[in-house]
């Protein structure tokens, strides 16, 4: 070896080494990068499906209350109209009672129901109004 060369530190060997290292090192971490975009994507689509689901789930299950909620009314009203001796005063009867309640909620106290479903929301999520 000559003078010069022990004087450098950095030889062609080493510069290539070096060179390789770094090449190596961005193709690794570009590589890690794409799996970290992929695993999230994938992540995204599982939180997303997720979601979904559970809102079918919960459509199913406003469709069933929605119907059993029918069948009880219509039940409650052919009960009352055998009370009062007519099917019809039974049916009108419930009906007069929705109508009075819509009335209520609607004119008379409008923010009174938004209050109850107000506790009742934050009561089923531990705090207290």
């Amino acid at each position: 070896m000559t003078q010069e060369q022990n004087n450098n530190p950095e030889t062609p060997r080493d510069t290539k080494r070096l060179g390789e290292l770094i090449d190596e090192t961005v193709t690794s971490s570009y590589e890690d990068l794409l799996a970290i975009i992929e695993a999230r994507a994938e992540l995204v689509k599982i939180e997303i499906t997720e979601k979904i689901a559970v809102a079918v789930a919960l459509l199913v299950l406003a469709v069933v209350l929605v119907t059993g909620l029918a069948y009880l009314v219509s039940t409650i009203a052919l009960f009352v109209g055998e009370l009062l001796g007519h099917a019809y005063l039974g049916y009108l009867t419930i009906s007069a009672f929705f109508l009075l309640t819509v009335l209520f909620f609607g004119r008379i106290q409008p923010h009174l129901l938004k209050n109850i479903i107000h506790k009742i929301l934050l009561s089923s999520h531990g705090k207290k109004s």
